[in-house]
C-alpha cells in the first residue's frame, strides 16, 4: 500500500447480490425473515420487493475496507446507518452494490474511512464510517 493521507481514495468495488447469496447469509446468521426471500411477504410489508439483509449489506462494505487495507484484524471500528434497502430481484444478475470510500484524516497511524455505498444510484447506508490501522 502506497502512502495514505487525508484525501486518498480507495479502489472502487462493485459486489452483486442474488438470491442464493440472501439464502446461504440466512442460513449462516439465523435471520430466516421471509422479507429476504419471499416476494410476497416483502411486498405485503411494504417493501418493494425481496430486500438483502441490512447486516449483510454491512459486511459487503466492510469487505471493500479490509480488501484495501489487507488485514482484517486492523479494523478498530466500523459504524453504519440503513438508509435504504438493497432491492434483490429474483434473476441470476442479483442487485449490484457499488462501494467507494475517502480517507478523511490520518492520526498516529490510523485512518479514518467514510465509505459510499450505492445500489440503483441510491446511497444504501450512510454514516459508514471504518477506523484502520495502517500497516508500518
Amino acid at each position: 500500500m502506497s502512502a495514505v493521507e487525508k484525501g486518498t481514495e480507495l479502489p472502487p468495488l462493485e459486489l452483486r447480490v442474488t438470491r442464493a447469496d440472501l439464502v446461504r447469509y440466512a442460513g449462516a446468521s439465523g435471520d430466516l425473515n421471509p422479507i429476504h426471500w419471499s416476494d410476497r411477504v416483502a411486498t405485503g410489508v411494504g417493501l418493494p420487493g425481496v430486500i438483502a439483509h441490512g447486516m449483510l449489506t454491512m459486511a459487503l462494505a466492510a469487505r471493500f475496507v479490509t480488501a484495501w487495507v489487507g488485514d482484517p484484524s486492523a479494523v478498530r471500528s466500523y459504524g453504519v446507518r440503513f438508509t435504504r434497502p438493497v432491492v434483490v430481484p429474483d434473476d441470476d444478475e442479483g442487485a449490484l452494490v457499488e462501494l467507494s470510500g475517502k480517507v478523511t484524516d490520518v492520526t498516529d497511524g490510523i485512518a479514518k474511512v467514510a465509505i459510499t455505498a450505492r445500489c440503483d444510484g441510491k446511497t444504501v447506508l450512510g454514516r459508514a464510517v471504518a477506523e484502520v490501522a495502517l500497516p508500518s
